[in-house]
């Protein structure tokens, strides 16, 4: 094919597209370029001037067309799925990013919350809607279709797991697919899977392994650590809607009933409802903050006395350190990162407590000794997955590595800052070994200063099956079984409570 002129015969204003005059076997024809950049909107209004041999008015502005109600959160739910898989980043923080950015910052507070569920359930139920979208794709994802494939994973939960219209679900996912000048030439496709989606739900859900929506080497991990009945049980658990819970300043059993819930052997309140936070009773009053009833454990076992000096390392964002500040002791909250100390700040205010809030890294801070410390050391949050499922996806094996050489250094710190005879409560949300009980074993064999003080059932509400034989904490989301789903289970978290043996 050869082009008969130098020059294009027609073109966009904004150079993204052009129509050549070419013959090819002695045949006319013409050719249309056009740039990867091109908007649609272009594309679409140079074409159909070429068609009704209208000329084509670059001096008038081509818009994209009105985006369809409800299209926008689930854009931003794509956008923050893919973010959570391909780059490891939490779903929280880049909601909170968007909030403050970028193309979603005008979005309504009610499509934010619309975003959030959509992509909490595509990261929930991640295996189980990909083996749903490649079973109606014969030849598997495009490789040129780069987003495709969250596209049709939060078009699939809506239809297997939300309450969204099918026709919805499917409709605003073909617009989706063709607002991306990349997936345009997808859309017939995304519509014929989903559409089939549809057809065979109960099919798809009847899947029966329990470790669908769990990564491979997280199953492998607790089949060996906690065996295999316990770990289906886990993973099966993580597929279901977390619980909320609640530590009240006082009356547990008053704001049950007001709230709606019911109060936990651990004295934590579990509502029922997942309805605004900021809206319910007590809120806004400072009588209560949101907290789960396993991450609510430590902190009552470190038992701070009034006017002792106890330290919160790592307290942002704060829930630990209300439950000391309640105690009438000197309170010392620490974190390393300002803008989560912003928030405990604010939420001390409202509960009307106070501690001393400084900015600084635990390992290098100038600190006086401390009667008492906890340590809520970071860690890879794998006790939390049924809370926040994008932990499982976003999580690497060699993180556990890496964390654990973190606490084992916060520790060593801690343990310094300790005035003899002091306590030091530790704990992290995970699930992994390393983080928990070898991390406290470890401790101890390089710090013979220290010892365990073993913590005693009654401490924890009774829930003996939740203390180690050397009396630490392992709470799992298995434990605290209830009459329905709802009001079962716990955060994966482990505790231990250490004492200083130097008297001077």
């Amino acid at each position: 094919m050869t082009a008969t002129v130098a020059e294009p015969i027609s073109r966009c204003g904004t150079d993204e597209i052009a129509l050549f005059s070419c013959k090819f076997r002695a045949k006319p024809y013409q050719v249309a370029c056009f740039c990867a950049t091109a908007q649609p909107a272009h594309v679409r209004a140079f074409f159909e001037s070429v068609m009704t041999k209208r000329p084509y008015h670059s001096s008038k502005p081509v818009t994209e067309a009105p985006m369809p109600a409800g299209l926008a959160p689930r854009l931003l739910a794509a956008a923050l799925l893919a973010d959570a898989v391909n780059s490891g980043h939490a779903v929280e923080d880049r909601l909170g990013l968007a909030e403050t950015g970028g193309r979603f910052a005008d979005l309504s507070v009610r499509d934010r919350a619309l975003a959030r569920t959509i992509v909490v359930v595509s990261l929930r139920r991640l295996g189980t809607l990909r083996a749903a979208v490649l079973k109606f794709l014969e030849k598997g994802l495009p490789r040129s279709a780069v987003g495709l494939e969250w596209i049709l994973v939060i078009g699939a939960a809506q239809i297997l797991f939300l309450d969204v219209p099918d026709h919805a679900a499917v409709d605003l996912a073909v617009h989706a697919a063709r607002r991306d000048p990349k997936l345009a030439g997808f859309a017939a496709l995304t519509n014929a899977v989903l559409r089939n989606i549809t057809r065979q739900r109960d099919d798809l859900l009847a899947n029966p392994d329990p470790f669908i929506d769990t990564p491979s080497w997280l199953a492998a991990r607790w089949r060996k650590t906690y065996g295999e009945d316990v770990a289906a049980r886990m993973a099966r658990m993580h597929q279901t809607g977390s619980t909320l819970d609640i530590t009240v300043k006082s009356d547990p059993e008053n704001w049950a009933e007001r709230l709606g819930g019911i109060v936990l052997p651990t004295g934590s309140v579990r509502l029922d409802g997942h309805d605004a936070i900021e809206e319910l009773a007590g809120y806004a009053e400072g009588e209560w903050w949101v907290q789960d009833a396993a991450a609510a454990l430590p902190a009552r076992l470190l038992n701070p006395q009034p006017n002792e000096r106890v330290a919160d390392l790592c307290a942002a964002p704060g829930g630990k350190t209300a439950q000391l500040a309640m105690t009438g002791a000197h309170v010392v909250a620490i974190d390393r990162s300002a803008e989560r100390l912003k928030r405990l700040t604010a939420n001390l205010a409202r509960l009307h407590l106070s501690a001393d809030v400084m900015v600084g890294d635990v390992l290098n801070v100038k600190l006086e000794p401390f009667d008492a410390i906890l340590l809520d050391a970071p860690c890879t949050s794998t006790g939390t997955i049924r809370r926040h499922p994008d932990v499982a996806w976003t999580k690497k094996i060699s993180d556990i590595t890496s964390l654990a050489e973190l606490q084992s250094k916060m520790l060593d710190r801690a343990a310094n800052l300790l005035r003899p005879g002091g306590r030091l409560v530790y704990c992290t949300c995970s699930i992994e070994p390393e983080e928990g009980e070898q991390q406290i074993a470890a401790f101890l064999r390089r710090n013979p200063d220290f010892m365990r003080d073993p913590i005693r059932a009654e401490e924890i509400g009774g829930l003996s099956e939740c203390l180690t034989e050397h009396g630490e904490v392992r709470t799992l989301p298995v434990h605290l079984s209830k009459d329905t789903e709802r009001r079962s289970g716990l955060d994966g978290f482990f505790a231990a409570r250490l004492k200083c043996r130097r008297e001077s």
